[in-house]
């Protein structure tokens, strides 16, 4: 349910803008999508987990005032990280 700490580092260095670079909105929202991936297939077979439903949903949001931020400040940041994601059509 939870991304392991080998995943992560993973996500870290395909999505870093620099060395060492944990903060940026496109590592935050690609881990954040990893994680509600990992979710969703959880919910697949625990259908009445509400309680990570929640955690699931405040995930959602955070995912998404992090991609309006970017939007913001740099369109093409913004359409490159959605198009490496495939979270939009």
């Amino acid at each position: 349910m939870s991304i392991t700490a080998e995943r992560k580092t993973e996500v870290l260095k395909d999505f870093a803008t620099k060395e060492g670079d944990t903060g940026s909105p496109e590592v935050q929202v690609a881990i954040l999508t990893e994680r509600i991936v990992n979710l969703t297939e959880h919910f697949k077979t625990h259908k009445k987990d509400n309680h990570s439903r929640r955690g699931l949903l405040k995930m959602v949001s955070q995912r998404r005032r992090l991609l309006d931020y970017l939007k913001d400040r740099n369109q093409d940041r913004y359409l490159a990280l959605i198009a490496r994601l495939g979270l939009r059509k």
